[in-house]
């Protein structure tokens, strides 16, 4: 069943994508065109075939179980920085003119 200039308007003001008159005719065959490509599909016989909606099947990722170990301390994460106050890091502001912060 091909798409009729309707449906390719309703799909462009969803996609928010304005078209032309002309654009709009020129959408339709085009899509109608690539949709045809597909006709070929049709004579596969697909009886039982199950539906994948994944392209890799059964596969999951594998990870690692979550390694706990133990973090720097703060004197050890302070020990370098070249500016501390309140034992925190001390760095330029980025959203006023610049003077740290």
């Amino acid at each position: 069943m091909p798409l009729t200039k309707q449906d390719v308007a309703g799909i462009a003001e969803y996609a928010r994508i304005a078209l032309s008159d002309a654009e709009l005719d020129e959408m339709t065959d085009y899509m109608n065109d690539a949709i045809e490509l597909l006709d070929p599909l049709l004579e596969y016989d697909l009886d039982g075939v199950e539906p994948t909606f994944h392209p890799i099947g059964e596969l999951v990722n594998v990870t690692r179980d979550d390694v706990v170990t133990a973090g720097l301390s703060l004197d050890e994460a302070l020990a370098n920085a070249s500016n501390v106050r309140d034992r925190a890091f001390r760095v330029p502001a980025i959203l006023s003119g610049g003077d740290e912060s």
